[in-house]
């Protein structure tokens, strides 16, 4: 059996599928309405595997950056494969201008919502709260519950769960891959749908050491303390990027454990125990990243079954209809 590999391949679910970063390329397989799979396959941006990307601290920003780009994208790209019949179909790429302007409103509005009406809730209870450090732990408390509320009250739309149900799928295949186990169905289910080195472990991990960076600022005027929320957040995004790869890297150890478990337990919310035919994208996803950083092309070799009603199923052998 072959050793664990060097690189960690890493991704994220979107519609019906799941998008898998490789060393130097990504893809994204996508199950089709007609119960096919799609692999498309594509080279990564050089500034997402540059040197940037060596730079303790700095490698945070830019992967959350890639990770912005690539999710909206891969969003796009799937929504529309998923609803199309057969791989004749063609798909359209997202136009530059739209992306950006997806990227940019994703992003404000993710700081507006998680940091600065969490400072203004606290800013309003400042008369009652004598001390700055019960005030920005109070500030810390309420981006904490938003947090955790948002990803609890998501979780219950019928569409997130299928998309939860993918993100659990990618990370057994993750697991089994990382294991040096071929990437099988039988495989993937000897493992948990959590994983260290995870999208959702990485925004509880910024929350948490937003707490601890802004608790070290005191409270200056309500202007400089917006500045510092907007400022700063390259920094901290920087300092959770390191633990949890610290953590992902050092997973049988005591302080890699402890750093990973929160995120391991939010992951309660955020995965799915998936179908077979789940595991069966996310592994076709797994084996095209892999095909593509050695150069081949790949095609899924998962086919689709007709169900009893004689129409197409999104389960392979084995599996069970979605």
């Amino acid at each position: 059996m072959a050793g664990p590999p060097k690189f960690a391949y890493g991704g994220q679910a979107v519609i019906e599928g799941v998008l898998i970063r490789g060393r130097a390329n990504f893809s994204l397989a996508v199950r089709r309405r007609d119960g096919s799979i799609t692999a498309h396959q594509e080279s990564l941006n050089p500034l997402y595997t540059g040197g940037l990307r060596r730079w303790p601290l700095l490698r945070g920003m830019v992967a959350l950056v890639e990770t912005l780009t690539l999710g909206v994208k891969a969003l796009h790209r799937s929504a529309q494969l998923a609803m199309s019949d057969g791989p004749s179909d063609q798909d359209a790429e997202m136009p530059a201008g739209a992306l950006a302007l997806t990227l940019a409103v994703s992003l404000g509005l993710g700081v507006v919502v998680f940091f600065l009406v969490p400072l203004l809730v606290a800013r309003a209870l400042d008369p009652l709260v004598p001390s700055a450090l019960v005030s920005n732990l109070i500030e810390g408390a309420v981006r904490l519950a938003m947090l955790l509320g948002y990803v609890w009250g998501i979780g219950h739309l019928r569409d997130i769960r299928r998309v939860f149900a993918y993100h659990g799928a990618e990370h057994m295949v993750v697991h089994a891959q990382e294991a040096g186990l071929p990437l099988t169905v039988a495989n993937a289910r000897n493992f948990p749908t959590p994983h260290p080195r995870c999208g959702t472990a990485f925004l509880l991990a910024v929350v948490l050491v937003s707490i601890v960076v802004f608790a070290l600022l005191g409270r200056p005027d309500i202007q400089w303390r917006i500045l510092s929320r907007i400022l700063l957040l390259p920094v901290i995004a920087g300092i959770s990027y390191e633990m949890i790869r610290f953590s992902g890297a050092h997973q049988r150890g005591l302080l890699g454990w402890a750093l990973a478990y929160p995120g391991l337990l939010l992951q309660r919310l955020t995965t799915r125990q998936p179908d077979d035919g789940q595991v069966e994208v996310a592994i076709c996803a797994m084996q095209a990243a892999m095909a593509a950083d050695a150069g081949q092309q790949y095609q899924p070799a998962f086919p689709a079954r007709l169900d009893a009603a004689g129409s197409q199923s999104a389960a392979g052998p084995g599996g069970k209809a979605d």
